[in-house]
């Protein structure tokens, strides 16, 4: 679904600092892109003389009968043959100055190729919400019905009474509200067929429709007042203490401070105006993330490893591909902060990627103790205002270091020297939806490859891609840097990997300080319950929490919740109901309430009833896994009343700046006890922490996805390294009822050479990532019988092609998500040579309206 007659090469958008040379006043016509769903191709429109409009602007124009944003791709000095020039429509305005690059537009057109998205759609996702408005269609009651209309209805003093019973509930809703003005989207939601009453009230005179213009995000001003320099004699004693307070503090003061300091009204303001004393003006106010006063911070002290990374890494000119492996506790954070110092200075920027906004708060609070007022944050949590001006601020040029979560990857930076994807294995990089299904890591590849700078990927637990790709397989213990690839105990020719002299792996293999890693023990929770304990928590973990109360230490209580992702388990022997066609475990299957239990695959669509008995050993206890946190706090409230606890998972940090209070609360030693989700394996660094407890590591180990076994050591590695990262030793409990699993047997050893080069071998017999490709397709519908059908139907026009192979159709994990019933559509095919894909276009013809698809390219979540 490429727009192939917008990525043509002589398409490419201006730079910013340059005007269109061909001649302004001959090129009076402009085509767009539009910001309209359906809306494919360009579309042109007539320049007005008073706009200088330059390819890359953002525009408002009118399109039917609202007004939409849109972006200048190119000038025409005259339309195309086929519009008649009557026809052609004005732009009506410029929103923002253009700032499309062509690195940058070449960047937005392969993110559209690749994931099979409109290019307007990836660029909506690039610009800050805001820029790229719509307007809307609006009714209002007229007001002054009076003597000069004739009408009898308007003379009427209830025109109610006159109307049909559509006409009048509308008309009572816009009576009920005070200022009588509604969206037509608003009244068309609240009244069945609303448009008729409508049409009957505008006929009549009663209402009005008009249209709004879109809402855009615009720099907010804040009222200055700047002295003069002089104070004579005519001034009153009040005057005069206005004019010395504004001239203690420099001469200007915003006018809302001033009066506050003063306690003034604004009316002696004016006086002194007047007087031309001081002179008041709107100047704008950046609204920017504002972070805690810190104390600076100068560069540490580096390891023999860190200082060889670092040399490396500043060594290299253009772009370059690196993986930064470094145990938990490494310092590669120093490392990065040491490596984008020079650039600053050369007038650099760098773009820093973390996984989520619970990073953020710790990342930038180092990174602004060492780099002051350059430091911005780019991410969702932030208001349309804050994004919409630091958007702004990076297009400056300036040097400056932007951290961000996954959008950020689009930050319009225009010198940019390094970007780092921090945590680069987490899947939060991966977009599901809305389109376009990007991910971060490949986006910023892209990225550094077009701006030729050097693109570091830092993790304790490297992506199997990123692992395959830098074409390294190192030996155990992780040795020194080393640049290129190196031999594997396998077959790795179907890899399309970049040339090795591009390619660093780059090692930390240990702590700072010489710290040792984490012991972990391993609970064994068949033999608890054998014993008697029927306890969400080990003998050992109670032990553990009791000694954590009397040491006065901290500690952190890992549970993975996944409420959809639950699995059938025997509680006696560990056996787990797997799929006979596919490796991977069975799901419950929740269609609706009292429906009977039904255990299915994701992948194949295999499905059983729930056994009353194990089929391996007949135990009757089989047990669908999974505890949250509020099940967890409870018990913990229980059992251990004196322990002081934070609940650390989504459904406490909702709320603007809740991550960074709860990790200060915690910090400062108001709780013994962090208990949350995946968001404490992220990064987070807590000296204090000596004791990490995981409840129930099955429900990472046993999920419906062939990544499984990589997210459980990569989430269990992680959260272990939280432990023993300040001068006390840590430990890590880690409780399952499948000690045997490798999983379990290479995290106790935190041996990542070991279980990724098992992990590989599988992948590669099952051509599945990094061996093979994936494109999933995803349906969905208010109709089941419908998206089931339509899912056969796609499926079955798939499965003529023989390049590639279809797994399903199958229902999604949940299989009703807000009353819409999902189905899905595995393609996997071999990487080496791209097949011939099939026409998304056709493909989304098969879909009746009522039916979504989504073409997820390179999924990671298949549930």
């Amino acid at each position: 679904m490429y727009i192939n007659d917008v990525k043509l090469s002589p398409l490419v958008v201006a730079q910013a600092s340059e005007s269109y040379q061909s001649g302004a006043t001959l090129n009076r016509w402009v085509e767009v892109l539009v910001d309209c769903p359906g809306s494919t191709g360009l579309f042109t429109y007539r320049l007005p003389a008073q706009l200088e409009i330059k390819p890359g602007d953002i525009l408002s124009v009118p399109f039917g009968a609202q007004q939409l944003g849109a972006i200048a791709i190119r000038l025409l000095a005259k339309p195309n043959v086929d519009l008649a020039p009557e026809k052609i429509r004005e732009v009506e305005d410029i929103v923002s100055v253009g700032f499309f690059p062509s690195a940058y537009w070449e960047l937005l057109n392969r993110v559209a190729a690749y994931y099979y998205t409109p290019l307007i759609q990836v660029i909506r996702v690039a610009l800050p919400p805001g820029l790229l408005g719509r307007s809307q269609r609006r009714i209002r009651v007229i007001k002054g019905r009076g003597e000069e209309r004739s009408n009898y209805l308007l003379a009427s003093p209830n025109p109610s009474t006159f109307l049909t019973p559509t006409a009048r509930q509308i008309w009572e809703l816009l009576q009920a509200q005070p200022a009588g003005d509604y969206s037509f989207v608003y009244l068309q939601q609240k009244v069945k067929s609303a448009y008729r009453g409508i049409r009957e009230l505008l006929r009549f005179g009663l209402v009005e429709s008009y249209l709004e213009p879109p809402r855009l995000t615009r720099p907010k001003l804040q009222k200055a007042v700047t002295f003069t320099g002089t104070i004579d004699h005519d001034l009153t004693t009040r005057q005069r203490e206005i004019l010395e307070v504004l001239r203690r503090r420099g001469g200007e003061l915003w006018q809302n401070e001033l009066l506050q300091i003063c306690n003034a009204s604004s009316s002696i303001l004016k006086t002194l105006t007047q007087k031309g004393y001081i002179v008041i003006e709107e100047r704008e106010v950046l609204r920017t993330e504002q972070g805690p006063a810190l104390a600076g911070d100068s560069a540490k002290f580096l390891t023999a490893a860190q200082a060889s990374a670092l040399e490396t890494i500043q060594t290299l000119d253009g772009f370059a591909q690196v993986l930064l492996h470094g145990v938990t506790g490494s310092g590669k954070t120093e490392v990065y902060l040491q490596a984008i110092a020079p650039l600053l200075n050369q007038g650099k920027s760098a773009l820093v990627l973390v996984p989520e906004i619970g990073l953020t708060p710790q990342l930038t609070d180092r990174f602004r103790a060492r780099f002051g007022n350059k430091v911005s944050v780019y991410h969702s949590a932030l208001s349309d205002g804050e994004r919409y001006d630091t958007w702004r601020q990076m297009l400056t040029g300036e040097p400056q270091v932007v951290i961000g979560t996954r959008s950020a990857v689009f930050a319009p930076l225009p010198k940019l020297g390094l970007i780092i994807l921090d945590e680069e294995h987490d899947s939060s990089f991966k977009q599901d939806s809305p389109i376009p299904t990007y991910h971060a890591r490949t986006v910023a590849q892209w990225r550094a490859e077009l701006e030729n700078c050097p693109l570091v990927l830092g993790s304790a637990t490297p992506s199997l891609e990123s692992w395959v790709s830098i074409g390294t397989s190192p030996p155990s213990p992780l040795s020194a840097s080393r640049e290129g690839g190196q031999e594997r105990n396998f077959d790795s020719s179907l890899l399309n990997q970049k040339s090795a002299d591009r390619s660093y792996y780059l090692s930390l293999p240990e702590r700072i300080n010489s710290r040792p890693l984490p012991p972990v023990e391993i609970v064994d929770m068949r033999q608890e319950l054998q014993q008697g304990n029927r306890s969400i928590f080990s003998r050992s973990l109670q032990a553990a929490l009791q000694q954590l109360q009397e040491r006065k230490q901290q500690g952190i209580l890992f549970i993975h919740r996944r409420g959809h992702s639950t699995f059938v388990s025997c509680r006696s022997c560990g056996y787990v109901l797997e799929c006979p066609h596919c490796d991977v475990s069975l799901a419950y299957h929740h269609t609706e309430e009292k429906a009977p239990e039904l255990l299915r695959c994701h992948y194949c669509n295999y499905a059983r009833s729930h056994p009353k008995y194990c089929p391996d050993c007949s135990s009757p206890y089989l047990k669908f896994f999974g505890s949250g946190t509020q099940r967890v706090t409870q018990e913990l409230a229980r059992q251990f009343p004196e322990l002081r606890l934070i609940r650390f998972d989504s459904d406490t940090t909702r709320n603007k700046g809740s991550h960074r209070t709860l990790l200060t609360q915690f910090a400062n030693g108001e709780a013994d006890l962090l208990v949350g989700t995946q968001m404490l394996t992220k990064g987070l660094d807590l000296p204090q922490v000596t004791l990490v407890g995981v409840v129930a590591a099955d429900g990472l180990l046993n999920l419906s996805d062939y990544r499984a076994s990589e997210r459980a050591f990569q989430t269990l590695t992680q959260v272990a390294g939280r432990a023993g990262r300040g001068d006390d030793p840590g430990r890590v409990i880690v409780q399952t009822y499948t000690t045997e699993h490798q999983v379990i047997a290479a995290v106790r050893s935190h041996d990542y050479q070991s279980f990724s080069q098992a992990e590989l071998e599988q992948r590669q017999a099952l051509n599945y990532p990094p061996y093979g490709r994936l494109i999933l397709l995803r349906l969905s519908s208010l109709d089941p019988i419908q998206v089931q059908n339509t899912a056969q139907i796609i499926a079955t026009a798939l499965s003529t092609q023989e390049e590639f192979e279809i797994l399903g159709p199958a229902p999604a994990s949940i299989l009703r998500v807000a009353n819409r019933y999902r189905w899905q559509i595995l393609i996997k095919f071999a990487p080496d040579a791209l097949p011939q894909l099939p026409d998304w276009e056709e493909v989304r013809s098969l879909c009746p309206s009522s039916v979504s698809l989504t073409i997820d390219v390179d999924p990671l979540n298949i549930m």
